[in-house]
């Protein structure tokens, strides 16, 4: 494994669409949207501020085919990084959210990644992965290769208080793997 991401973004995009502000899918809550053929974002942030209590809204999506991001930052809550389509790779990058914040249809591959699980509302639990592979027949799936999943300084000395699992099916044929990845004591023993 190699050694986990320095951060030191100079460039941060934000924004702060949200569900609760009546944005009606998590698709238009989007800060920052990577389209087309070979996109590659290096030592960049992705945020949206809209904070838990606005539930949906995503930091950034992504629809390009053979995207790839190298030690950038994903923060949010819920629904934070949507790898909607195609193929997608991130390496030594940051993400952090709550509920569903790496989630979507994507043959999505994250290596050397830091995943910070954030402190949720009092009547939420924590779920990293929903991945919505809706045809058995798709090459699409979530892969953390050589990541580190761990509470953030906020839920650390209250993680027994909220269950938190690696990954829920979003679809009927979810597929995510969790291979070779260091896992704190934050996840729930159903998973």
């Amino acid at each position: 494994m190699l050694p986990y991401p320095v951060m030191g973004h100079r460039s941060i995009i934000t924004g702060n669409k949200n569900f609760a502000d009546g944005v009606r899918t998590s698709f238009q809550t989007a800060s920052f949207a990577a389209l087309g053929e070979g996109f590659v974002a290096k030592s960049m942030g992705f945020r949206n501020t809209a904070g838990p209590e606005k539930h949906q809204a995503v930091a950034a999506r992504v629809q390009a085919d053979r995207a790839i991001f190298l030690n950038c930052r994903f923060e949010g809550y819920q629904d934070t990084l949507y790898a909607q389509t195609h193929r997608q790779f991130y390496k030594s990058c940051v993400i952090s959210g709550t509920v569903d914040f790496i989630f979507g249809d994507a043959a999505a591959i994250f290596q050397n990644c830091l995943i910070y699980v954030r402190k949720p509302m009092e009547n939420q639990q924590n779920i990293v992965t929903a991945q919505g592979r809706a045809d058995k027949q798709e090459t699409t799936g979530i892969v953390l290769q050589d990541c580190k999943i761990m509470p953030d300084k906020d839920l650390e000395p209250v993680k027994s208080q909220f269950k938190t699992y690696l990954g829920r099916p979003w679809k009927e044929f979810s597929r995510t793997i969790v291979m070779d990845s260091t896992i704190e004591d934050l996840i729930h023993p159903d998973g």
